[in-house]
């Protein structure tokens, strides 16, 4: 420790001096809150994480405990919790980083401080091949949410830190963390109605995977600045003028649209910034008495004023008022046409709801007396993930399938429908008559045959409407079946189906496997834990239980598995041959890595896979959902019997990689010098004329030398779209032939896309 001190510099006593200013800001935020003991436990906490801590530093060289004081300023600053969420955010890594344990937070600080360390503190120990360990964590985190939602509000404010910190990572980790983030806790921040810090996640993490066009969209906004500020407050001059005369007390904020927000926008509808028109939108904000029906009122009579001004959008009027959003957002939002054109979003909503729209749960509390439908509403939520975790099974795959199920809820919308009794029942969107069965009871949606919406009969797979009226047909005949969960969109369903199924499964999972013991004994093979693993490959199923489940409904016959002895046999004849390592059997990330230093010796980027370098010593594959080109930067994936598979850090399925299997991914770059053509895919379209194609095709093949794989142009009333598949030798290559086609007469726009280019588009 003296001799980093030394190394780096460090001026200890300024050190101190940083950390009590620190501690003492946070106490001067958190003074409102504070009653009784509340400072003295505060204090307390403080000088146990200082002393837990006093050795360690962050990877930028800061003091540990610059961080566990920065998360407990976010969590009372910009989250609005209190003592217990100030204490926990102080303590929060004490147990997973230090020699305290649970017992020790108990003893000095409570059950509540320890329940919730606990949510934060990551499973240790070895986790078995096919799980995943950010999955695992996640899940034990939410088990106690069950209790605690502030486990969850502690956890996002530590991740927001560790976002705005990212720049002393590696580029590796950045790319991990940042996936991880936007894969799950910026929708989590959403669903709690946390919407600033959810749009802060969304930012960083373009911030660190795609740096160029958060920087380029960045640029321009500055640039747009002043023209948008005179928009804005040109637009707001009469609406104002008259919330005055109408004695309405207001604030009016004009704000672009997050960087996150337009670069989605970008991409989706395929145009560059200048065409991205609805870049901000107006929020009116009354301050209004704390009664609901004068709330309501308030704002509708602010909509008026707006209308009498601007037309509005019929289409997009959405009353957040009467149906909050089940995270509790209260809001009005109407899109009007400007005098100039332009279409602007405009929010209206009380300064109550404004706080709950940038706290989300926390801010509820502070609204106790007349809050109770929406914070209902979260509540109703948390029941459901508790159920959906109670629910899971305890095999080693329940974490990912747990996490997936979760993830699918977070950024749904909701519907709103009713029994038959009137009672209201809030779905997720896309909802159907079986998830409505199920969420009335388990029996209700295990018998469930039909059902009837307005009096009309409809099958089980009708997708909810807003305002739906639905009575449930039963039958004691009917039960569930595998096709059900294509039906149903809930957790809370889809967990029911697969309980009642399992059950159903269990012997033919009991006879399949002793039918395969007896079956490869006769062929000579052991029924090893590998073994298993590698028939599961073979036979495509997902897990150990559907292989042999398959084995038992017999559909899979005994000349098949004849077919897996010989494949086996030849795999291992070409491993014991083979100059090129081939993929190996049950091996994550570390397995790579460490052969990969064995290869590379004490080269800086030993760790690291050098595509193209590396094609004789080990195997490796392009991965075909993002079709990665020289030039691109990119990561290895360690399949599960694959090999490797080389994925740009942009591609489709990279966060979702990176989140729930961290262990399996590895540092990989571009280091060939051979002249190798990569297919590439581009989207051109434009305005039709006579002689188009040939100066595209003349560009492509005679000025470039590229040579075309498919070329498919579809033309309707002067507007033409196509694509075009071709060879090229890395990015700086497409980035020319681009640049080249975009000067073509004619022609509108050129991107690139990565759909599956064996396929179509």
């Amino acid at each position: 420790m003296e001799q980093l001190v030394e190394t780096l510099n460090i001026d200890l006593e300024q050190e101190r001096k940083d950390i009590l200013k620190k501690y003492r800001r946070l106490l001067r935020t958190a003074k409102p809150f504070l009653k009784d003991n509340d400072a003295k436990l505060i204090k307390k906490a403080f000088y146990t994480s200082v002393e837990a801590h006093k050795d360690m530093r962050r990877r930028s060289g800061e003091p540990y405990i610059y961080h566990p004081l920065a998360v407990a300023q976010i969590v009372v600053e910009e989250i609005g919790l209190g003592t217990t969420g100030i204490v926990s955010a102080l303590l929060h890594d004490v147990v997973e980083d230090t020699d305290m344990r649970i017992e020790d937070i108990d003893r000095l600080f409570g059950k509540k401080v320890a329940k919730i360390i606990d949510g934060l503190t990551k499973i240790s120990g070895r986790f078995e091949y096919g799980t995943s360990q950010q999955a695992e964590n996640f899940r034990k985190m939410l088990l106690t949410l069950s209790d605690d939602v502030r486990v969850i509000l502690v956890k996002l404010a530590d991740r927001l830190h560790n976002m705005r910190t990212l720049d002393s990572m590696p580029r590796d980790k950045q790319l991990k963390i940042a996936s991880e983030t936007i894969f799950i806790y910026a929708p989590l921040a959403h669903r709690l109605g946390l919407y600033s810090i959810k749009s802060e996640l969304e930012e960083l993490y373009l911030k660190y995977t795609e740096p160029q066009e958060y920087r380029a969209i960045s640029r321009k906004l500055r640039e747009t600045k002043s023209s948008r500020d005179r928009f804005i407050s040109k637009f707001t001059e009469p609406i104002a003028e008259d919330l005055e005369k109408a004695g309405l007390n207001y604030i009016i904020k004009g704000r672009p649209k997050s960087i996150y927000s337009i670069w989605n926008k970008m991409r989706k509808q395929n145009k560059p910034f200048e065409e991205i028109y609805d870049l901000f939108a107006i929020r009116i904000v009354l301050e209004s008495p704390q009664e609901g029906d004068r709330e309501k009122a308030l704002c509708w009579q602010a909509y008026s004023i707006v209308t009498d001004h601007y037309k509005p959008n019929p289409d997009r009027l959405k009353d957040f008022l009467s149906t909050p959003r089940a995270n509790g957002y209260q809001s009005l939002h109407s899109t009007v046409m400007s005098k100039s054109g332009q279409w602007v979003e405009v929010q209206i909503r009380t300064s109550r709801m404004d706080e709950i729209a940038e706290k989300g749960y926390a801010a509820h509390w502070k609204y106790k007396g007349n809050d109770t439908k929406v914070r209902g509403n979260i509540e109703q939520w948390i029941s459901q993930v508790r159920e959906t975790l109670e629910t899971g099974s305890g095999d080693k795959t329940a974490a990912i399938e747990f996490l997936d199920e979760f993830r699918t809820n977070l950024f749904n919308e909701e519907v709103f429908v009713f029994t038959p009794k009137g009672e209201l029942k809030v779905l997720q969107s896309g909802a159907t008559a079986l998830d409505f069965a199920f969420d009335i009871h388990s029996e209700v949606g295990v018998h469930c045959m039909a059902a009837k919406v307005g009096g009309i009969l409809v099958p089980i797979s009708y997708v909810l409407s807003n305002g739906d009226q639905i009575e449930i047909i039963t039958s004691n005949k009917q039960k569930p079946t595998e096709d059900w969960l294509r039906i149903v969109r809930t957790s809370k369903a889809r967990a029911r189906i697969k309980d009642f199924l399992k059950e159903d499964n269990k012997r033919y999972e009991t006879d399949g496997r002793q039918l395969v013991e007896k079956k490869l004994k006769v062929l000579g093979i052991e029924l090893t834990a590998e073994v298993v693993n590698q028939l599961r490959a073979f036979f495509e199923s997902k897990t150990a239980a559907d292989f042999f489940y398959k084995i038992g409904k017999g559909y899979v016959q005994f000349d098949e598995l004849k077919r897996f002895k010989r494949d086996k046999e030849a795999k291992e004849r070409k491993a014991v041959t083979a100059a090129v390592i081939p993929p190996i059997e049950g091996a994550d990330g570390k397995t790579y890595t460490k052969l990969l230093k064995n290869i590379h010796g004490d080269r800086a980027d030993s760790d690291t896979l050098l595509i193209g370098d590396d094609m004789d010593k080990i195997d490796y594959k392009l991965a075909p959902c993002c079709n990665p080109i020289a030039g691109d930067d990119v990561f290895g994936f360690v399949t599960i019997n694959e090999g490797i598979k080389i994925h740009r850090t942009t591609c489709p399925n990279a966060a979702e990689l990176m989140s729930k299997h961290g262990n399996r991914i590895i540092k990989a770059k571009w280091e060939s010098n051979k002249d190798e053509a990569f297919l590439a895919g581009l989207y051109i379209s434009g305005t039709d004329r006579v002689g188009l194609i040939n100066d595209v095709t003349r560009i492509i093949s005679n000025e470039l030398h590229i040579n075309m794989r498919g070329l498919t142009i579809d033309t309707k009333d002067g507007v033409f779209n196509g694509d075009i598949r071709l060879y090229v030798q890395d990015t700086r290559h497409l980035d020319i032939l681009i640049s080249k086609l975009e000067q073509v007469e004619g022609v509108y726009n050129v991107q690139r896309f990565d759909t599956n280019l064996t396929g179509s588009v």
